[in-house]
């Protein structure tokens, strides 16, 4: 039935921290500050679907931050985005 051993008191290798409920601690460092879009939003300036929003977001063109489940969009990320283009 596999080893059901309690959990070692050695540091884990993976440096993400977890509530005691298993859930992720999230931490936003310096990304909020000011207005955020959200990806319907950033479609509609950019003129493009949601879609390819998401495929930028993955692709880690696109500054982002997630609230539970949903992608917010600084302004001043898009606004970076668009001045290099």
């Amino acid at each position: 039935m596999g080893d059901r051993s309690a959990p070692s008191s050695t540091p884990s290798t993976d440096s993400t921290q977890t509530t005691r409920r298993g859930a992720p601690v999230v931490r936003i460092l310096g990304l909020v500050g000011g207005p955020v879009l959200t990806v319907g939003e950033v479609a509609e300036v950019l003129k493009v679907s949601r879609a390819t929003v998401y495929a930028m977001v993955e692709r880690g063109e696109l500054e982002h931050f997630r609230v539970t489940n949903s992608i917010r969009i600084p302004v001043a990320a898009l606004d970076r985005l668009r001045g290099s283009r």
